[in-house]
Order: structure tokens, then C-alpha cells, then sequence
């Protein structure tokens, strides 16, 4: 796509995100990968619900802005996650609610957070690892998303949200809105007994539709 169809995918899928009530207030932010390695990412304090194409921030592969109001404070884990990821060309990250209800429980387990309950789940978002806990905007965190994001097409920011990367946006957004559906089923069931998928069921979506 050409950056001006770029930037108003980025404005539709923002006010679908905030109308489906995924992102509210000025939380949350969107980033595209163009082909010459320059991001497109919505711009700080900006709600994903009244975006224009013209707001949406350019900045160089190395974070410097180049063009558009000033970047989200958080651009630098997405940079991150696509120095790790170079399949991906797309970037999704909310605060919405059940997936941040997650991430503020206490895991035993970290690597992955999620049961296996559904096959779409595994299809599209696969492990989700936990992360630690970093204030918004601590630079530290690039580090920890760099640990991370080679291995995974999403992860879990500690009393944060979700980073979810994808081939597209339309693949990024998806995805996301899986975890959210996914976790949404987490509290659902709570602690009734729960057919979880066998690890033959996985190891075979894996295959079939490798993350």
C-alpha cells in the first residue's frame, strides 16, 4: 500500500478498535511498517477514535520523527518489536479490559499465560508471555520486548495491556481482538473444569498454521 492508503487504514482500524470499545481515552496506539522501513504511528495523547491521516506520526526505523504530530511515547516497543520480527508490518497495542485484567493476576507460569481453550486462539495468537512490569514510557522495556518478540506474536505487559504484531493490520487488529475474546473466556469460566485442547491438537495447528 502507498503511505496515504496506509494512514487511513490506520484511522479506520483505530475508530473500529475505540467503537468496538477496545481502546478508550487517549489509551493505545497503532503502527504500520512501510517498505522503506519508516514507521507510521499514532501520534501521543491522540484517541484511535478521532484520528485524521494527516495526524499520524512518521518516524525513521531508528525512532527519529520525521513527519506528523510527535509519536506515542510508546513507539519505542514497537521499533523494538520490529527490529525482532521482520515478518511483521504491523503493530497492535490496548489497554482493553479483560486482557488488562490479565495481566494484573499473579501467574505461576509466565511463558504463557493463556490455557489453550480454542483453536483460533492458537491459530492467531499462539504463547502469551507475561512481561514485567515497566512505568509507561521506561526505555527498559525495549529491552525485555527484544528478549521476547522474536519468539511470539504477542505478548503481555504487567498491569499494562497487549502488544500484538501482524503481517498487516487487518492481521494485527484480529489477533488482538482474539486475545480479548480469549481472555474475556478466561473469566467466564473461572474456575470451573475446562476442557483445555490436548498437546496433539496444538502441535498440529502449529503446523498447520504456523505463527
Amino acid at each position: 500500500m502507498k503511505e496515504d492508503e496506509l494512514r487511513a487504514e490506520i484511522v479506520k482500524f483505530g475508530a473500529l478498535l475505540y467503537g468496538r470499545g477496545l481502546a478508550h481515552g487517549s489509551a493505545g496506539n497503532l503502527s504500520v511498517r512501510q517498505e522503506d522501513g519508516t514507521i507510521l504511528v499514532t501520534p501521543t495523547n491522540s484517541s484511535l477514535g478521532f484520528l485524521s491521516p494527516g495526524q499520524i506520526s512518521k518516524v525513521s526505523a531508528e525512532g527519529i520523527h520525521l513527519v506528523g504530530d510527535p509519536p506515542s511515547k510508546e513507539a519505542f516497543f514497537h521499533l523494538a518489536v520490529y527490529q525482532e520480527r521482520p515478518e511483521a508490518s504491523a503493530i497492535v497495542h490496548l489497554h482493553s479490559t479483560h486482557a488488562v485484567a490479565l495481566s494484573c493476576l499473579c501467574h505461576e507460569d509466565t511463558s504463557d499465560v493463556l490455557p489453550p481453550l480454542t483453536a483460533y486462539q492458537i491459530m492467531r495468537i499462539g504463547r502469551l508471555p507475561l512481561l514485567p512490569y515497566f512505568r509507561p514510557g521506561d526505555r527498559k522495556l525495549a529491552d525485555a520486548v527484544r528478549q521476547i518478540a522474536g519468539g511470539h506474536k504477542a505478548m503481555l505487559l504487567a498491569n499494562h495491556g497487549p502488544i500484538v504484531s501482524g503481517k498487516s493490520l487487518q492481521d494485527a487488529v484480529h489477533a488482538y481482538e482474539e486475545l480479548e475474546e480469549t481472555a474475556k473466556l478466561v473469566f467466564l469460566i473461572g474456575d470451573r473444569p475446562v476442557s483445555r485442547l490436548t498437546c496433539e491438537a496444538i502441535a498440529d495447528l502449529n503446523e498447520a498454521f504456523p505463527n
